[in-house]
């Protein structure tokens, strides 16, 4: 049953990656569009978000309440050595969310909308940013159990450079998810070709970011390289992923989209996969050599037992619907003319 828990966790964070952070990645996208198309862009972000972002929150919930219930030494110690950068995170996450409800949904559009729509952009760049810093932060070794000092117990645990390249990452990460599901919400060939440009830019962006974290784990001494390359996992994710951004790329040039999304889930996927199989099952890997472990620091064999079946009963019921309301979502409406035919 661990190992059903276990397999529940790093599915609903690639799942709030892939969902949630496309979410994030349509703020992101707001934020980096001249104001000439703005308007335009918010439109076809409403028509694409609007009716099911919050579901997209179930993700993190659930990752949430299996670390807390099934692994409560992990939770406690990420939740107090990194309370900071998670307050920010959730901070943000009301901050986007209460900015887009009003703005989205207000009667009344009015002055207001300069407050909500920088809020909403800004939230959407901050959440996953400081995201990408608690999960780089976590694998860093800077988190100090016996740290006697404010500073070194709750900022440097996560105010280093290779947790920030992380969370740059992560937020371009999010920006090319959105460009690549943005390009088929809309039947504009010039808003299509703007998001094929957003996505090859984000694309850019996030190899840039990449390097960085890269870069960063060698001058901190963090062996990146070896939990990427240093297995044949590694090796076959990260070719994949390359041979499918070609492909992804090929896809652009020559105007298709139909496989557009799902190579651009298929890189992520391979990404969490390299970065996560190496040093499984550290989950939280400690600056005095230690080491929280998802098959140590479990919780009671009952309370694993308990959790497992709690997860598969309500996948049962909860995935169904989810994926119902997603796919009414995405059906368009009929306009006037395709009445007249039918």
């Amino acid at each position: 049953m661990l190992y059903i828990v276990i397999t529940f966790l790093w599915t609903s964070i690639l799942l709030y990656l892939l969902l949630g952070g496309a979410d994030y990645g349509a703020g992101i996208i707001e934020l980096f569009t001249s104001k000439r198309n703005k308007e335009v862009t918010r439109k076809t972000l409403y028509s694409a978000i609007g009716p099911i972002w919050e579901a997209n929150h179930m993700w993190l919930i659930i990752a949430i309440v299996i670390l807390f219930v099934g692994f409560p030494v992990i939770y406690s110690t990420m939740s107090v050595n990194l309370h900071i950068p998670l307050t920010i995170m959730l901070l943000g996450i009301i901050a986007r969310g209460t900015a887009f409800t009003f703005r989205h949904y207000d009667a009344v559009v009015d002055d207001m909308q300069n407050l909500y729509n920088p809020i909403f952009a800004y939230s959407s760049f901050i959440t996953p940013l400081f995201l990408g810093i608690i999960a780089g932060s976590a694998v860093s070794g800077h988190i100090d159990p016996q740290a006697d000092t404010f500073l070194s117990a709750y900022i440097f645990s996560w105010l280093h450079w290779f947790s920030v390249s992380v969370g740059l990452f992560t937020v371009a990460i999010c920006g090319f998810l959105a460009s690549v599901y943005l390009i088929g919400e809309t039947n504009e060939e010039t808003e299509r070709l703007r998001f094929a440009h957003k996505a090859q830019f984000f694309n850019i962006a996030a190899v840039i970011c990449g390097a960085l974290v890269f870069i960063a784990a060698y001058v901190e001494k963090i062996p990146l390289i070896e939990w990427v390359f240093g297995n044949w996992v590694g090796r076959i994710a990260i070719l994949s992923a390359t041979l499918s951004l070609v492909l992804m790329w090929y896809q652009l040039y020559q105007g298709k989209i139909g496989l557009l999304r799902p190579l651009a889930g298929f890189q992520v996927t391979m990404i969490l996969l390299t970065t996560t199989y190496r040093h499984f099952p550290k989950i939280v890997i400690l600056k005095d050599g230690g080491y929280l472990s998802l098959l140590e620091h479990g919780g009671q064999e009952k309370t694993m037992q308990a959790l497992g079946i709690a997860l598969l009963a309500g996948s049962i019921f909860i995935l169904p619907a989810l994926f119902y309301l997603i796919y009414s979502f995405q059906k368009k409406p009929l306009g006037y003319s395709d009445i007249q035919n039918h």
